[in-house]
């Protein structure tokens, strides 16, 4: 049964003959009569009792049209719901964002996505960048916010490259240098985030390499409680200089981390080869707009 049929027989009916029906399709009254005799040779029952120039329908042919006038209805909205999600009038994206640097890097982002195509949904998920790779591999999310270097699952592209800033209670002894190297802060506590962070790895991986184990003395999610803590002076803490500088606290010194592969470099990421909605396209074409060009910041 093809909607081609199905359309010329509505179309009889909702006419009232056969010549207006063909006006109505754009064919033929011939091509009309046969799409419909197609159409009763298929169901194999007559859906029209023609009398004279006049067409009846049927009992038939009442539940036929009944179904057929539906029918098309529902391929019609099919159609339009299709062209919209096409032309970015609807449509969903899921986005991964990790708490950190998230609402200076993406917010802005955000904003002039939903102003570009305010009929997008937009769902977010919140974690660290390791736990949101495994959502981004299992396929829940389109995008993910990760640190480089980041598996061989992912294209990607780069949107921030930041130094580490060891962040040292005022009193520290190493509060008035420049720069330190991990080895500096063996014996320091450290306060690290919650697990799923990324930027735990980074820490804890270099630290091992300069030979020692760091004592965590606390862990969090939230970049505030942590800043507090190493102002308290329960122990040092470790953010990129974007979002260190802009939690300035009197009781807390800024020391650059100079250390090879300590480097924040933040992307967005997605499954290598995955197919990318409409809505996921103009997500990444907004990236590679206002990002295209991030380099290392070594001033």
């Amino acid at each position: 049964m093809e909607f081609r049929t199905l359309r010329a027989f509505v179309e009889v009916v909702r006419q009232g003959g056969f010549s207006q029906a063909a006006k109505a399709v754009f064919a033929t009254q011939s091509t009309v009569s046969k799409a419909v005799r197609q159409l009763e040779d298929e169901i194999g029952a007559p859906l029209l009792d023609r009398i004279g120039h006049r067409s009846l329908l049927t009992p038939v042919g009442e539940v036929v049209y009944r179904r057929a006038v539906k029918l098309l209805a529902e391929r019609d909205d099919l159609i339009a719901e299709l062209s919209e999600i096409r032309g970015l009038k609807r449509g969903v994206l899921k986005l991964g964002l990790p708490p950190v640097g998230s609402a200076t890097l993406f917010a802005p982002l955000f904003a002039v996505y939903r102003q570009r195509y305010p009929g997008i949904e937009v769902r977010l998920a919140e974690h660290g960048s390791d736990q949101l790779e495994e959502s981004l591999r299992a396929g829940e999310i389109d995008f993910a916010g990760a640190l480089l270097p980041t598996s061989q699952d992912f294209e990607w592209q780069q949107v921030r490259h930041e130094p580490l800033m060891a962040l040292l209670p005022a009193g520290h002894p190493l509060g008035g240098r420049v720069s330190i190297g991990i080895a500096d802060l063996r014996d320091s506590a450290f306060i690290l985030f919650d697990a799923g962070f990324a930027l735990n790895r980074i820490i804890l991986d270099v630290a091992r390499r300069a030979g020692f184990e760091p004592q965590v003395v606390a862990r969090s999610s939230q970049i505030d409680f942590m800043v507090q803590l190493v102002a308290a002076g329960l122990g040092v803490a470790f953010l990129p200089r974007l979002i260190a500088e802009q939690r300035l606290d009197p009781a807390v010194r800024l020391v650059r981390l100079d250390e090879p592969g300590t480097e924040w470099v933040m992307a967005m990421a997605w499954r290598r080869g995955a197919f990318l909605s409409a809505a996921a396209q103009a997500w990444l074409a907004l990236v590679r707009e206002l990002h295209s060009t991030a380099l290392p910041d070594e001033s």
